[in-house]
């Protein structure tokens, strides 16, 4: 069966996406409050689904102007070395309000090959960019 992308919220089981991103190294502990409001605020939620079931998400915030971040990529274990990150990020990317930006942006420990392949690389000055927790 294909995996089918899915835009919006209305599309995303936030029981299931709550359970995937509390158990991340990125998200440990987060609410289902805070998943579904960030959500709610995004610029684009994008749900991956074989069959009824969903097998991954993502979101971007963005400006839909100049910028945008990539967040929250998540696609379940079993269905993982099958594209579909790459799938959900690539249709995010080709989103026509999403068309033009200076910067996509996002932050990965152990999947910079995922991202490689549709044109991330790493920060050329990263000294440059700042955080604060």
């Amino acid at each position: 069966m294909a995996m089918e992308i899915r835009f919006g919220a209305e599309h995303t089981d936030f029981e299931t996406v709550h359970g995937w991103l509390t158990a991340t190294y990125w998200s440990p502990g987060v609410t289902r409050e805070t998943v579904e409001r960030a959500a709610s605020y995004s610029s684009i939620v994008v749900n991956a689904f074989v069959g009824e079931r969903q097998i991954g998400y993502c979101r971007i915030v963005s400006d839909r102007t100049t910028f945008a971040w990539v967040c929250d990529v998540y696609v379940v274990e079993e269905e993982r070395g099958k594209g579909y990150a790459r799938a959900m990020v690539t249709a995010a990317m080709e989103d026509p309000e999403h068309q033009g930006l200076r910067r996509w942006l996002l932050a990965t420990r152990d999947a910079h090959g995922v991202y490689q392949q549709i044109g991330f690389e790493p920060l050329v000055e990263p000294a440059r960019w700042m955080v604060r927790h």
